[in-house]
């Protein structure tokens, strides 16, 4: 356990039946300490982090894939800059999913994602991801219900094909609540160097708020296996979202036990 949080609680069981009221979006009671303890504790995570991911770097051996996946606003980039912030840029990528291209769409649903996963020793974050197929798919009526079940079992055997290839992969539902998403779109309207940001489409789609959670719920409790698992992050609250997403990550790379690589020969027989 990392930074005095329990990061169990917050995740997804395989086989576990999902209901997001279980996870309230404004709860920080998986960590005990204040809001500037936890920053501080983000901190020391943040340059755990850094050293974790120059040795998965160094090392070549394992890969690290991230999915984050929210509601509108939910806070992916804000997350992936704050996470991320001490990274080395050589072995870090993020990867944007968006309207399929007509050259995506003339493939099935998983194809671009496998072509974006992490080569060895790289860390892949999916800003949004594969699962948009089972959300914006399902709520707006593009698949069907059994086409929806079909496409959890497909993800489930693609993401065991990525572990059993020494990939990591750690999924967050970055969960607000709708009230919290109104206030950050008024924050985006009313200010001018945040306006860039806001889309008429993030209020259109509020509409379907209720449909969202649901498909969201199906998909958690259909794709969260123990060796890719879903964690649910109570996201009202941006520190407590940064701290829970770092504790998860940091604690999954340190299980791998990871080493540098060590020169073949005695390093005091080469002669400089």
């Amino acid at each position: 356990m990392r930074a005095g949080i329990k990061t169990d609680r917050y995740r997804v069981k395989e086989g576990e039946r999902v209901d997001l009221g279980r996870w309230p979006p404004g709860d920080t009671s998986g960590f005990h300490g204040s809001e500037a303890q936890a920053l501080e504790e983000s901190r020391k995570l943040t340059l755990e982090l850094e050293r974790l991911q120059e040795m998965l770097y160094a090392e070549h051996k394992h890969k690290l894939l991230i999915v984050l996946q929210a509601m509108d606003t939910g806070g992916k980039d804000g997350t992936i800059k704050k996470v991320f912030e001490g990274v080395n840029p050589q072995g870090v990528r993020v990867v944007h999913f968006r309207a399929p291209t007509p050259e995506e769409a003339d493939h099935d649903f998983l194809w671009r994602a496998h072509r974006q996963t992490p080569q060895s020793g790289e860390v892949v974050v999916f800003n949004r991801s594969h699962y948009e197929d089972v959300l914006v798919g399902r709520v707006h009526g593009l698949v069907t219900k059994k086409e929806c079940l079909r496409r959890y079992r497909d993800i489930r055997h693609f993401e065991r094909l990525l572990h059993e290839d020494r990939t990591v992969i750690l999924k967050f539902f970055l969960h607000i609540d709708k009230a919290e998403q109104r206030r950050r779109l008024e924050d985006r309207l009313s200010d001018p160097s945040k306006q860039w940001k806001f889309s008429l489409a993030d209020v259109q789609e509020r509409r379907f708020w209720g449909e969202y959670m649901k498909a969201y719920e199906d998909a958690l409790q259909n794709t969260s296996t123990r060796s890719s698992p879903w964690y649910v992050v109570p996201s009202n609250k941006k520190w407590f979202r940064d701290l829970l997403v770092s504790s998860t990550i940091v604690e999954r790379l340190e299980k791998l036990g990871m080493e540098y690589p060590r020169l073949p020969v005695d390093p005091n027989s080469i002669p400089i």
